[in-house]
């Protein structure tokens, strides 16, 4: 009974996000979950897989990247869901040292990626197992 009333409550909560100003905010990202899952999993093992990394970041587009920062500052608290398009315009405008630099210089990258997407509803689970079994 209770299992049925809360798979009711996470599909209601789930259509109304599918549905709202929140599934805009998303679709303003410029990048796929999967690259960004990618980075996270890179930027975990940083040690091994810096020059792989720098390398992915850098042939990501310019409103790729971008994203990839706005995310990243939604993770860190730096803006929130709400200012996506500002931390949008912002990553494009005050870009001044490459991209891959400025995010491989952020302390908890992995992290922030994370918390970003998930504060924008996307998780990454399911990218990241793909791609641990090699998908």
């Amino acid at each position: 009974m209770l299992e049925n009333s809360l798979r009711h409550v996470k599909d209601a909560v789930q259509s109304a996000w599918d549905s709202g100003a929140d599934k805009g905010r998303r679709e303003m990202l410029e990048i796929s979950a999967w690259k960004v899952a990618q980075v996270v999993l890179m930027a975990r093992e940083l040690d091994r897989a810096e020059g792989e990394l720098r390398a992915f970041i850098d042939r990501l587009n310019e409103d790729e990247q971008a994203s990839l920062v706005a995310v990243m500052w939604i993770g860190r608290d730096s803006f929130t869901v709400d200012d996506i398009g500002e931390a949008l315009m912002t990553a494009k405008t005050e870009n001044t040292v490459p991209t891959a630099d400025y995010l491989l210089g952020s302390p908890h990258l992995s992290d922030h990626l994370e918390n970003g997407m998930e504060a924008l509803g996307l998780s990454l689970s399911d990218e990241e197992d793909d791609l641990v079994r090699g998908g």
